[in-house]
């Protein structure tokens, strides 16, 4: 320490066990103040500069960039943003690394006749993945006219979520999914690309999808309890909740045009996009598609003509 109690340049570079080079380059960039200068124009530091050359070292050992701990420095409530900013982007880097460690695994276990196909599915899913591809798939294939609160309600309840952590198999199937969204043949393919519920109907699309929702809950439930479904439960619910849409009334004449209507739009992709979202749901629900499933069989059974 210099006479005046003041450091130089070398000496505080020695004490925070940083070089010259470092201590200089934070000077300048407004980082370390000065807290003079020498007779000779040499830098002099007072003993706070050895602390604020602590707290950038260690803002930096976190992977701040230098204009994040500009901010920090600079603002005492820009920290609690940045450090929320750099907590996302880690978790984004951790699970791109575990995705990574699941697709090597899937691909050391694959046989070497699936290799290639597997390289194609993963090569065009971004790591870390996201579902944008699956609710844009929705999004074309819901009505437009749905309010915004229930068009989300049913995304949430069709769009898989992503697990933090899984296993190759989960891998796969969402790379399949993720071809199946994205294939530009959807839209030209004949029969290919699945139509709203009663496509081409004049009906009210919300009364639809809030009677549905009703109607997955009831399914649910029994579906848990190992019971079919049933009248007087799901089945009343899913068929009341189409008539209200069409403005028509329950009747057998009604659930027989109803099985017609739905068959009409039961297509390859909707039955596909369920068997491969199903490894991406809790296993121990049900998934809405095979509701849906269950809830037809059930109506076309109720419906088919008695001996």
């Amino acid at each position: 320490m210099q006479p005046d109690g003041l450091w130089s340049i070398g000496e505080l570079a020695e004490r925070a066990g940083v070089t010259v080079k470092t201590v200089r380059y934070y000077s300048d960039r407004g980082l370390l103040p000065e807290a003079g200068r020498s007779g000779g124009g040499h830098r002099r530091y007072g003993p706070g500069a050895l602390d604020r050359i602590r707290v950038i070292r260690s803002l930096r050992a976190l992977d701040l960039a230098v204009p994040e701990v500009e901010r920090v420095l600079d603002q005492d409530e820009a920290l609690e943003e940045v450090l929320a900013g750099r907590l996302r982007k880690v978790e984004g880097e951790l699970a791109a690394l575990r995705w990574r460690e699941a697709s090597l695994r899937l691909l050391a276990e694959s046989a070497a006749e699936e290799r290639a196909e597997r390289l194609r599915l993963l090569g065009a899913v971004a790591l870390p993945p996201d579902t944008g591809a699956v609710v844009r798939f929705w999004r074309r294939v819901l009505p437009v006219r749905l309010p915004a609160g229930l068009a989300s309600r049913v995304l949430d309840a069709v769009v898989p979520p992503l697990p933090p952590d899984p296993a190759p198999e989960q891998v796969l199937a969402f790379a399949r999914l993720h071809a199946l969204v994205s294939d530009p043949q959807l839209d030209r393919v004949p029969g290919l690309r699945p139509g709203p519920p009663l496509a081409g109907e004049s009906y009210r699309p919300a009364v639809l999808y809030e009677g549905l929702e009703e109607t997955y809950g009831l399914a649910g439930a029994e579906a848990r309890g190992g019971r079919p479904p049933e009248g007087g439960g799901a089945l009343d619910c899913f068929v009341a909740a189409y008539a209200a849409a069409l403005g028509a009334g329950d009747g057998p004449a009604f659930r027989r045009r109803l099985v017609e209507l739905l068959a009409r739009d039961d297509g390859f992709v909707m039955g596909r996009y369920w068997k491969l979202a199903a490894p991406l749901l809790p296993a121990d629900e049900p998934t809405l598609g095979l509701l849906h499933y269950r809830l037809v069989l059930a109506l076309r059974a109720d419906s088919a003509p008695t001996a």
